[in-house]
């Protein structure tokens, strides 16, 4: 199936940032770019104009990430499946390109940290490893290595601002200086006066007098770093809530403190009592500064990045993000600039071409598994686990809740061109048909066919039939007239989703086979099948109005847009940072839809003109 001229399609925006990635966002030297992780890749997006490019290497999420002192490397490593390796890739800045690929640490990488000369990359394993190495940068030789810690787990490793024969580490019950004698690290127990602490960042003063430890119980120790002796502990009672996750350095010797209440202070390096703070959303994980500068950049938790200023701590929201997998994206029917999201316990509605949502809502503690929008545009749908299906209106309000409507969580919903229906279905396989009257709704039918989660439903434009898929490896075709199962469809594969050509006669489905395959609704039998051994495992289809053009998203995370009548791929997109999870064509906006299980949500420009 693969088109000898498949074209690559253009990136419109990109929304998303792992903000549970340590000190995940950084600035670069050159103050052109921000750089920041999401899913495998590293993001590099130009403040000016937005425009972004990508370092693709890393075969799982990236854990961490450090950027040299001249600019000139980043180096960043990734978490693995239990027991595999997990690599450090060096990258060169200039040429976009992969210097060294370091295969050592086992299941995740903790932390990296370049010395000032950028000569040496000290690099170290999680708690499957609790390994410390150094590396010669140049010569991507390893020069040493040894066990991080005693006891208690490393987290960070923090590099001396001037001396390269210097650095430090840090974790739950372990902070140590590291110093190198004879081609060999060796360490020194920091004593802390009995203090237990868990340290999170460290911070050590260009003269390499004092160490500052952030702890997670919201003080910060000063170290004297000759004597390795606490010196003092500071704010005594006034500590920061939920611990400090980020500490900065000023060259006035003044602190920035990022806590994970979501406090942003600038302390004074006498007392750290803070001389200036905001309060932002969600917890900081970020602060990403260059010296002179008049603002700075903060990352969050929950993929929040805002841009501050230093001499009022004035905060702007610059963009959001879901922080896990994106489960559903809804487009309106009409005319219109929104989508719909959900990931987790939020359904987000954004606007295309702004990178924040417009309106967040959010059901704690349960999460959202489908969205629709009813065909006036004027409320959302939404499939949640708790076996609820609730619908919102366009300002968050909660318009209807039907408590209750499956037994093993609502799984898949959509609703009719009259507005008067509702379909769901369930983690039990079942399928219901929703009356929706004024104020209130009542069960008109429940019919029986799968015996697992259906998984996929999408509604034939004349609201006379629907078709689903579900993990019991059947294709369902529901007469939603006489309500039952019209047609069943199995083939040797697990279907994962499914569409209406929209003249209602044929059905594509894929699944985890590689194959799309065409389906004459009437009698159930298979037309064509076109295989894309690329993809591997599809997991989302979505067709235009026309039906000229379909696209698909899946397991080797490129979205491909495909012509019906051909059954060939026309044009694909480079690979998203994870798994798409699903895809959506606007062609009123001439617009796709991308997202992933990084959270990521890929707006690309739809190639053809709609006929």
């Amino acid at each position: 199936a693969m088109g000898s001229k498949t074209i690559p399609l253009e990136l419109d925006a990109l929304i998303g940032f792992n903000g549970q990635v340590p000190f995940g966002l950084k600035l670069h030297p050159d103050m052109k770019h921000l750089i920041y992780p999401l899913g495998s890749f590293i993001v590099l997006k130009r403040i000016e104009d937005g425009k972004l490019e990508f370092l693709d290497g890393h075969s799982n999420n990236v854990s961490c990430i450090s950027v040299s002192k001249s600019g000139s490397y980043i180096a960043s490593g990734q978490v693995n499946f239990m027991g595999f390796q997990a690599p450090v890739i060096i990258w060169n800045y200039a040429e976009r390109t992969i210097h060294v690929e370091l295969r050592i640490h086992n299941t995740k990488v903790e932390s990296v940290a370049f010395s000032p000369s950028e000569k040496y990359l000290v690099t170290l394993g999680g708690k499957d490893d609790c390994r410390i190495f150094v590396w010669n940068v140049e010569t991507k030789q390893l020069i040493c290595r040894n066990k991080a810690s005693a006891q208690g787990h490393c987290l960070v490793v923090e590099y001396s601002k001037t001396d390269d024969t210097m650095f430090a580490s840090g974790g739950s019950l372990t902070l140590r200086v590291w110093e190198f004698v004879n081609e060999r690290i060796l360490p020194t127990e920091c004593w802390t006066n009995m203090l237990k602490r868990y340290v999170s960042c460290i911070e050590i003063s260009d003269d390499n007098r004092y160490m500052y430890c952030a702890t997670s119980s919201g003080d910060i120790m000063t170290i004297d770093v000759k004597g390795k002796v606490l010196s003092i502990c500071a704010p005594g009672k006034a500590k920061f809530n939920h611990g400090i996750n980020v500490l900065k350095l000023l060259e006035s010797g003044d602190l920035l403190v990022g806590s994970g209440s979501g406090i942003l202070a600038l302390c004074s390096k006498t007392n750290f009592k803070p001389v200036r703070e905001v309060q932002l959303e969600n917890a900081v994980t970020s602060i990403a500064f260059s010296e002179g500068e008049e603002q700075f950049y903060v990352g969050t938790e929950e993929a929040q990045l805002y841009r501050l200023r230093f001499k009022d701590f004035a905060a702007e929201l610059i963009s959001t993000g879901h922080r896990s997998s994106v489960k559903d994206v809804a487009l309106p029917h009409a005319t219109s600039k929104l989508f719909a999201t959900c990931s987790g316990e939020e359904v987000r509605v954004w606007m295309v071409g702004k990178p924040k949502e417009k309106l967040r809502i959010t059901v704690p503690n349960v999460s959202c598994n489908a969205i629709d929008f009813m065909h006036d545009d004027c409320s959302i749908i939404s499939a949640w686990s708790d076996g609820n299906i609730r619908r919102f209106g366009m300002k968050g309000q909660l318009m209807v809740v039907i408590n209750n409507a499956h037994r093993q969580g609502v799984t898949a919903i959509a609703a009719t061109k009259d507005g008067k229906r509702i379909i769901s279905g369930g983690g039990e396989g079942k399928m219901h048909v929703w009356e929706l009257l004024p104020h209130a709704y009542k069960i008109l039918r429940i019919m029986v066919g799968h015996r697992k989660p259906v998984s996929c439903l999408k509604m034939k434009s004349d609201d006379k039939e629907c078709v689903t898929v579900s993990s019991d490896g059947f294709c369902i075709i529901w007469d939603l007239v006489d309500f039952h199962p019209r047609q069943k469809i199995k083939t040797d594969t697990l279907f994962r989703t499914v569409c209406y050509h929209p003249d209602g006669y044929q059905i594509v489905t894929c699944g985890t086979d590689g194959k799309v395959i065409y389906w004459d609704v009437l009698g159930g039998t298979n037309i064509r099948e076109r295989e894309d051994t690329e993809t591997g495992v599809y997991n989302s289809i979505h067709i235009t109005k026309d039906g000229n053009h379909f696209v698909t998203g899946g397991e080797d995370k490129r979205m491909k847009v495909w012509d019906y009548m051909q059954g060939k791929i026309t044009h694909i997109s480079i690979p998203a940072g994870a798994n798409i999870t699903c895809t959506r064509i606007c062609t009123l906006n001439r617009i796709l839809v991308s997202a992933s299980e990084d959270g990521g949500i890929w707006l690309w420009k739809f190639p053809h003109l709609a006929s």
